[in-house]
C-alpha cells in the first residue's frame, strides 16, 4: 500500500505541473484572443482591396469596350457611307457596276495577310504563315481547303457576294443614296425570317412586328416616287440585294457554322481566289458586247475605284474583326447612321425630295431595324426589371405606413388639450 500511495503522488504530483500549464496556456490564449478578430479584419480589408480593384479593372474593361465601339460606330458609319457616295460619283465618269464590283472583289485577298500581321503582332505563340494556313483550313473540314470543298462550300458564296454587291451598286444608278441605304437594312428583317423558316431559330413577335415594319417601309418608299418605273427598278435592286445578303448569311450559318477571326479571313480570302478565276470573263464579256464600255483606259478614274474598294475593304474588316473588341450592337449601328450621314450629302448634291412618305419610311425601317437588335432574351430582363421595381414600392409602403401610424397618438395628444379646454 505504501509503494502504491508511492506511486499515485508522483502521478499527482506530475499532473499538477500540467494543470498548471495548461491554466497559463489558457491565459495566454484567452489574451491573444483579439488575434484572429484582427486577422479577420485584415483579411476582410484585403478582401474589399480585392474587389475594389476587380470593380475598378471591370470598369476600365467596360470604358474601354465602349470607347473602342464609339470609335467602331463611327468607322463602320464613315466607311459605308463613303463606299456609297464614292460609287455615285464614280458612275458619272465610269458607267460599270459590275465591273466595279469585280475589282472591289478582289481586294478581299487582303484579308487573311492582315489577319496574319495581327497575329503576329499580338498573339504570344507565333507561326508561320503555311501553318496557320493549315490550321485555318480545318474550319473546311478534316481534309482542309479541296478543290471539292472549294465547289461547295465556297463558289456558292462567291456568287451570293458578287450578286449582293452588284444588285447594290446598281441600284445606286436608278435611285438616290439615301434610299439605297435605307433599304439595305431589310436585310436584317429578312435574315431572321429566313432563320425562323431554314434553321428553326426561337420565334419572337417583336422580330416579326420589325419585319412587318420592313415591309411596309419598303411599300412607302416606293409609294413616296410615285410608283415611276426608275425607281421601282431601283428599289427592287436594292431589295435583291438585301435578300441575297440575307440568304448569304443565312446559308453561311447552315453549311459552315460559325468561324473564328483566322478562319473567317481565309474564308474572305478564298471568295477573292473565286472571283478572279471565275467571274474575271463577266467583265470582259459585258466589255466585248459594250455593256459596260468606255473608250480607253485613261478615262477610268483608278483613284475613285481604288477609293472605293478601300472603304468597302475596311468595311468588311470592322464588321467581321469589330467583334473582337466591341459589342456587336454598337457595329450594327454604325450601319443605321449612315443612312441620316447619306441623306444630308443628298440633300445638298442632288435633287430628292424628303416627303411626309419618304421621311415616315425611313422611320419606320430604321425603328424595324433597331427592334431586330434586342437580345433573344430581352422579355426576361424587362420582367425582372419590372418585378425588382414592384418590390421596391412594396419596402417603401410598410414604411410609410409605420411613419403614420406613430404620428397619429401625437397628433391625437396634441388635439386632447384644445378638446379639455372646449369643454371648460
Amino acid at each position: 500500500m505504501k509503494k502504491h500511495s508511492a506511486r499515485v503522488a508522483p502521478l499527482s504530483a506530475c499532473n499538477s505541473p500540467v494543470l498548471t500549464l495548461t491554466k497559463v496556456e489558457g491565459d495566454e490564449r484567452s489574451r491573444e484572443s483579439p488575434a484572429p478578430a484582427e486577422a479577420q479584419m485584415q483579411a476582410g480589408a484585403e478582401g474589399s482591396g480585392r474587389a475594389s480593384r476587380c470593380c475598378w479593372k471591370c470598369s476600365v474593361t467596360q470604358l474601354k469596350k465602349i470607347f473602342w465601339g464609339v470609335a467602331m460606330v463611327l468607322g463602320v458609319c464613315s466607311s459605308w457611307s463613303g463606299s456609297t457616295q464614292l460609287a455615285k460619283l464614280t458612275f458619272k465618269k465610269f458607267d460599270a457596276p459590275f465591273t466595279l464590283t469585280w475589282f472591289a472583289t478582289n481586294w478581299n485577298f487582303l484579308f487573311f495577310p492582315l489577319y496574319y500581321l495581327g497575329h503576329v503582332f499580338k498573339s504570344a505563340e507565333k507561326q508561320s504563315p503555311k501553318q496557320r494556313y493549315r490550321e485555318c483550313c480545318r474550319f473546311f473540314g478534316d481534309n482542309g481547303l479541296t478543290l471539292k470543298v472549294f465547289f461547295t462550300k465556297a463558289a456558292p458564296f462567291g456568287v451570293l457576294w458578287t450578286l449582293t454587291n452588284y444588285l447594290y451598286l446598281h441600284a445606286i444608278k436608278k435611285i438616290n443614296t439615301t434610299d439605297v441605304s435605307v433599304l439595305f437594312c431589310c436585310n436584317k428583317a429578312f435574315v431572321f425570317l429566313l432563320s425562323w423558316i431554314v434553321l428553326r431559330d426561337r420565334f419572337m413577335g417583336v422580330r416579326i412586328v420589325a419585319a412587318i415594319f420592313a415591309i411596309a417601309g419598303i411599300v412607302m418608299m416606293t409609294y413616296a416616287d410615285g410608283f415611276h418605273s426608275h425607281s421601282v427598278i431601283g428599289i427592287a435592286l436594292v431589295v435583291g440585294s438585301a435578300s441575297m445578303s440575307a440568304l448569304y448569311k443565312v446559308l453561311f450559318k447552315l453549311l459552315l457554322g460559325s468561324a473564328k477571326f483566322g478562319e473567317a479571313a481565309l474564308f474572305l480570302s478564298v471568295l477573292a481566289v473565286f472571283n478572279v478565276l471565275f467571274v474575271t470573263c463577266i467583265p470582259v464579256i459585258l466589255y466585248f458586247t459594250k455593256v459596260e464600255y468606255w473608250s480607253s483606259f485613261d478615262i477610268i478614274p483608278w483613284g475613285n475605284l481604288c477609293g472605293f474598294s478601300i472603304l468597302l475593304l475596311t468595311f468588311n474588316i470592322l464588321l467581321n474583326f469589330g467583334i473582337a473588341i466591341t459589342y456587336p450592337t454598337l457595329i450594327s449601328l454604325g450601319i443605321v447612321l449612315s443612312v441620316p450621314v447619306n441623306a444630308v450629302v443628298d440633300h445638298y448634291t442632288s435633287e430628292i425630295v424628303f416627303n411626309s412618305v419618304r421621311v415616315i419610311a425611313i422611320i419606320i425601317i430604321g425603328l424595324g431595324f433597331l427592334l431586330l437588335l434586342l437580345p433573344e432574351e430581352w422579355d426576361v430582363w424587362v420582367i425582372k426589371l419590372l418585378t425588382r421595381l414592384k418590390v421596391r414600392k412594396k419596402e417603401e409602403i410598410p414604411e410609410g405606413n409605420g411613419d403614420i401610424a406613430s404620428g397619429l397618438p401625437n397628433k391625437s395628444r396634441r388635439t386632447r388639450p384644445s378638446m379639455s379646454s372646449f369643454a371648460h
